[in-house]
This record gives structure tokens, sequence and C-alpha cells, in this order.
């Protein structure tokens, strides 16, 4: 983009990046909220190298490897107990883009004319065409308008409209055609971390069950502890059919997913007709280097030091909420584990081309911390080794810049 500004970073420790020049910043949004352990861990270093040692990459058809085993065996036993199929590609959107072909043709392989999806108001599951066509309709997705296929939305619940938009999702869902809900459990990321409620959001999926629509839980963003728990889905009383994951599943280091589904999904293409399998995959399917260092980033997430850490994170989380959510240029902070969004009072344009975000990005890269806002909504989502005397000094400076709008 015309007159971006960049940054030469040539290393990473810790909760730190360090430029060309020798000059640290704190990577306050864990570089897209991926660092859950921060750079260039050594133990993920380590089991990365072991990794490379013993085996790369292999091609993932007819073959497997025992990292691959491992992971899917890990992730599914803290699944809900219907989820425990695994299906690995190399990012959120294509997990996404693969859950959604997985649903349709869920339906098409079983002779049932269900082919329409739902999914909330604002939106984000990818950049894919799948991924756009079940995202709000955006700058992002303008170029490719007529190419996408439609979607029916609905409004996040709220404890004012529930009943309304209970009733609207039941009257899309009577029509019998719907194959799928997507959502983002809990947390909208791209739509500047707007929250729901977890009662709210399970009365619509057991909506969803009545009606056999499939029921899909973008957890690429919210998975691996940022929410309180290892997934947002584990505060939901009803659970999904099939739940995605991708950013910390390595703890950032390398590009990797999971589409998780059912046995009885899993079924419907089990099948010796081979115009029923699911014929998806891509070159580095299962790569043992990334499957291994997912196994490394569950290591270190279960250990005690690590829940410390996210335990005390989510509380500073919460007190400085508490404390910034009166100022008068704040509109409202929202916090849930360790997810912190503060969405500021701006005379000019709000959303996520609102120039208050600019301004913000070099305020904050001026004084050493690398944060990027979604349009007038700070997002503050460190490492969860971030340090108590750091994490001082971003409220600092958050408090500095809301002073001076």
């Amino acid at each position: 983009m015309k007159g971006a500004h960049i940054t030469p970073i040539v290393k990473g420790e810790g909760v730190f990046l360090i430029d060309e020049n020798g000059r640290k910043y704190i990577d306050a949004v864990s570089s897209w909220w991926v660092k859950i352990h921060g750079h260039s861990h050594p133990y993920i270093g380590q089991k990365l190298e072991q990794q490379f040692s013993e085996l790369d990459h292999i091609i993932f058809a007819g073959l497997t490897h025992p990292k691959a085993v491992e992971l899917a065996k890990r992730l599914v036993d803290n699944m809900p107990p219907e989820i425990n199929k695994v299906f690995y590609s190399d990012n959120g959107s294509t997990a996404n883009e693969i859950a959604l072909k997985m649903a349709l043709q869920f339906w098409h392989n079983q002779g049932v004319a269900k082919t329409k999806l739902v999914a909330f108001e604002g939106a984000y599951h990818g950049d894919t065409f799948g991924g756009m066509s079940v995202s709000a309709r955006s700058t992002f997705s303008l170029p490719f308008s007529h190419h996408l296929f439609d979607t029916l939305y609905i409004p996040v619940p709220t404890e004012e409209n529930i009943a309304d938009v209970l009733r609207e999702f039941e009257a899309i869902l009577s029509g019998g055609q719907v194959a799928a809900f997507i959502y983002e459990p809990l947390v909208q990321g791209v739509r500047g971390m707007v929250m729901h409620e977890a009662d709210h959001l399970s009365q619509l999926l057991k909506l969803a069950k009545k009606y056999q629509a499939l029921c899909i839980a973008d957890e690429v963003m919210t998975g691996f502890g940022r929410t309180g728990t290892l997934f947002a889905s584990d505060q939901i009383e009803m659970k999904p059919d099939i739940i995605t994951l991708s950013k910390a599943l390595t703890a950032g280091v390398m590009p990797l997913a999971v589409t998780a589904c059912t046995d009885s999904m899993y079924n419907g293409f089990y099948s010796d007709e081979r115009s029923k399998a699911f014929l998806h995959g891509h070159s580095f399917t299962g790569n043992a280097l990334a499957c291994a260092v997912a196994c490394a980033n569950l290591d270190l997430l279960e250990s005690a030091e690590v829940q410390e850490d996210l335990t005390r994170l989510a509380g500073l989380q919460k007190e400085f909420r508490a404390e910034i959510s009166g100022h008068p240029k704040v509109i409202e902070a929202r916090q849930l584990g360790a997810i912190l969004a503060i969405e500021l009072s701006t005379t000019e344009n709000s959303g996520y081309y609102s120039d208050l975000g600019i301004k913000a990005y070099v305020y904050f890269l001026e004084r050493g911390i690398i944060m990027r806002p979604l349009g007038n909504v700070l997002i503050v989502m460190p490492p969860y080794c971030i340090k108590e005397e750091d994490m001082a000094y971003v409220y600092e400076q958050i408090r500095s810049f809301i002073g001076e709008l």
C-alpha cells in the first residue's frame, strides 16, 4: 500500500522484536495473535530441530507419520467427545474453506438439498473465496463480489435482541435448506473483538441442531487459551460439529491448520464410491515439522508455568479494562481472558479504515510497541509470557495516547 510504514525486523526474543538498528519493540499483538509463547522459544526450537533430523515432510496420501498421529490424538482428546477426526491444512482461511466444503458435500453425498449457509453479521472467516463468501461484505471482498456465493446473516446476539435473533434464525432454518451455521465463538476478531454471551450462542446452536444444520466453530483466533479456556467452545454448552484451528496451533512458528469433525460427518464420506470422497489436499498437508511444533506448543500450554502466565495476564487485562472503561474517550472496553479491545471515540469515520488506527499504529511504534489497531479499536493481545512491567508500560502508553486524543 502506498505510504505504508515498513520496519525491518531482524530478530525476536520472547515478547520483543528487534529491528535492524537494534531497537526493541514489545509485540503487543503477538504478531497477529499467533505468538502465544513469544518469539524464538528455545523448547519449540529444540523440538523442531529434533524433528528435522528424523523426518521433515512426506506425501500425506497413503502415508502418515508419528507426529501427525500424536497431534491429532492430543487435539481430539481436548475437544467434545463427538469430534474425533482431524483433517490437516496450512492456514485459517483454508481450514474454514475445508469446513464449508465438508458441510456442503456431506449433504450432497446423502442426496439432501441443503445448500444455504448462515453466518453472523460482521463475520470474518478468511480471504479465500469461501471464506469471503461467509464473511461480512466489505472493501476486502469488493473486487470479488460478483464471484462470491450468497450467505444469510443474522445479528450477533445481545441481552436486548436475543429473542428477535432466535426468531429470525428459526425462520431461516425452518425452510430446511440450511447446510451449516459458521460462527466465531464468543469473540468476533476482525470486527474489533466484538463479544457475545456463551448462553446466547448455545441457544442458537440448539436451534441449528433442531433443524439438522451443521455447526462450524471458527476457533482460528479463539483457540489455545486466549479466551480463558483451551477453546472458546469449552465455555458453551452446545457443541459444534466442526472446529477449525490455526494461528496459535503452532504458536506462530509454522503454517498449519486443522479442520476437525464428528464421526457422523466422517461417515458421510466413507464409501466405496470414489465420488463421495473428500477430494481436497495440498503438497504440505500434515507437514511433519509443523506437527512437531504444534505438539511442542501443547507441551508448553499444558505446563503449570504457562497456565500461571495466562491467568496472570487475564487478570491484568481485566483490571485495566475496569480502569479505562470510564474514560470519556472510550466508547467501550471489551475483555475476555487474555483479549482486550478498547473502542475509542472519534470525530472521523469509525471502523477498519478509521485514520485513528493509522495514527495509533505510528504512535505506539515510536514508543517501542507493535500494535495493529482495527480502525478505532485498540487490540491488546501480547504473548502469555509478557512480564508485568512490560504490560504496565503498554498500559501507560495507551493512557497517554487516549489522553492526547
